[in-house]
């Protein structure tokens, strides 16, 4: 069917998200638990579970106004995305990359 592939899609995006709201239940607990130290456990659980920590920061900017300290908190993680990704984006490879 031609439509599978999209449903395979669809159930994979769906599992990251499940997994990384698990993963913020677990390190933040709730919008108002978010600080500069927990911000930093979420970003690193999500790298161990190998969920793009950009992937899970812009989901927890959506909801930057439910934050308190938000501007520490998003300085905070920026200086942890910078220094545990590539050039502070997700981490890629090219072909020149592997010969």
């Amino acid at each position: 069917m031609p439509n599978d592939h999209h449903f395979s899609d669809f159930i994979n995006e769906v599992s990251i998200q499940t997994k990384m709201e698990n993963v913020w239940g677990y390190t933040c607990g709730s919008w108002r638990n978010c600080t500069e130290e927990t911000i930093q456990s979420f970003l690193a659980q999500c790298l161990d579970y190998n969920i793009d920590p950009h992937f899970c920061m812009s989901w927890v900017e959506q909801h930057l106004e439910q934050i308190p300290n938000w501007t520490d908190v998003s300085e905070t993680a920026l200086g942890w995305l910078n220094q545990h990704t590539s050039t502070s984006s997700a981490i890629s490879f090219s072909v020149q990359d592997l010969s």
